[in-house]
């Protein structure tokens, strides 16, 4: 059994007290972080081997930045940190080779605006996403590809779709975008188990978002076709979201049979 967990932690700096918390009591296989806002060479490399965690990061300074936590060795040779034929200066993916499973992290643009350039920026990303997703899928029979994908799929990922209809994270465009990566051969893990109504994964910090429940579900953990009856259980753990200076997201979780 594997446990795979993934989490924007909006500045690993800020929240690795919660992070090392967070591991000693879920004891997670992989965990993969988004929004470390580090530099390589100021990440908590130490702390996180003390945790009984190997760590492989592509960070940069203030923005973006994701990391994989791993209790099992990573390939070195099998890391990538960009999109081919991309040219981006943002780092946003991290791809690694753990045994016999393929994981690949991603933090999505958000796209600002509908229209905007960075919304432009958000549909060209995913592009290039679902073109590198595709060589990956032919070549690792097991994948899974996890992190803040800024989309929530459907409405009931949405607190109040009809307020948000047409917004950026959940326009036609970046749900259409969405399908396309899970058309290549992939599940959301979420939805392959039984689910309460109203499961978010990000509350804004504003208006009592979260103690309000509106939420929206972008957080993701995709799994390739061939370990989607292997999905024992996915859920998102909403008591790190109850901290004080939380992250605005919560930890999503998927268990996989090996």
């Amino acid at each position: 059994m594997l446990t795979v967990a993934s989490w924007n932690v909006n500045s690993l700096r800020v929240r690795l007290p919660q992070v090392l918390d967070w591991l000693a009591t879920n004891r997670p296989d992989l965990l993969a972080l988004q929004e470390t806002k580090l530099q390589d060479a100021h990440f908590p490399v130490a702390e996180l081997n003390a945790a009984g965690y190997n760590v492989v990061a592509n960070g940069q300074k203030t923005y973006n930045g994701v990391a994989l936590l791993s209790r099992q060795p990573l390939q070195a040779e099998e890391v990538a940190r960009e999109l081919p034929d991309f040219d981006d200066p943002q780092r946003r993916v991290l791809a690694a080779t753990c045994g016999d499973l393929r994981v690949i992290n991603l933090y999505v643009p958000n796209g600002a605006e509908v229209g905007s350039d960075k919304f432009r920026y958000k549909l060209d990303w995913l592009d290039a996403l679902t073109a590198y997703l595709q060589q990956q899928r032919e070549r690792y029979p097991n994948l899974v590809v996890v992190g803040d994908f800024n989309i929530a799929p459907e409405d009931r990922d949405v607190h109040d779709p009809q307020a948000w209809q047409g917004s950026v994270l959940v326009s036609e465009p970046e749900r259409e975008k969405f399908r396309q990566l899970l058309a290549l051969g992939f599940k959301d893990s979420f939805r392959l188990c039984d689910q309460s109504e109203g499961a978010y994964s990000w509350w804004d910090y504003r208006a009592a978002a979260f103690r309000r429940n509106l939420g929206l579900r972008i957080d993701h953990i995709l799994v390739s076709d061939n370990l989607a009856d292997r999905v024992m259980g996915s859920t998102i753990d909403t008591a790190p979201r109850k901290l004080e200076r939380p992250s605005d997201h919560a930890p999503v979780v998927a268990t996989v049979q090996l």
